[in-house]
């Protein structure tokens, strides 16, 4: 499974906000300077987040971002199904109808096992999750 770049892009700026959250509003520079994000594609996404319910942005010299939602009530599936919709290894198991084998196919388990796994991986990860991980693993880096 590959994970396209707007949807890596879009959880390290809402992990960048959860590890933020209850602190006020970022602004989508210090955002994007402290994920390695292009400013202008996350301003682009953080208008897609905001539509989406999952940021409150304003604008002007005292605007910024910030979480809309408590980080433990945000899972990875809700952020990828709204980013990019499907991400099933294979089309067959989103459209099992428009595959010929569909009947017959012995992969066609497998990959909804492998889909279900991941399923339930992202359902189960929130971004506090991510958040508190970051914070650790910053802790790691910082002691070297």
């Amino acid at each position: 499974m590959r994970v396209p770049m707007k949807v890596d892009y879009g959880v390290r700026a809402l992990v960048e906000l959860a590890l933020h959250y209850g602190q006020g509003q970022l602004q989508t520079s210090e955002i994007a300077a402290k994920q390695s994000i292009p400013e202008a594609y996350l301003e682009q996404l953080m208008t897609t987040l905001n539509k989406m319910g999952f940021v409150r942005s304003r604008r002007g010299p005292q605007g910024g971002h910030s979480l809309a939602m408590v980080p433990s009530e945000i899972n990875l599936s809700m952020v990828m199904n709204s980013l990019d919709g499907s991400f099933s290894p294979l089309e067959c198991i989103t459209y099992p109808n428009d595959c010929v084998f569909a009947d017959s196919c012995a992969q066609q388990e497998i990959w909804r096992s492998v889909d279900e796994a991941i399923q339930e991986v992202l359902r189960s990860t929130t971004l506090a999750d991510l958040a508190q991980r970051q914070k650790v693993l910053a802790g790691h880096s910082a002691a070297r």
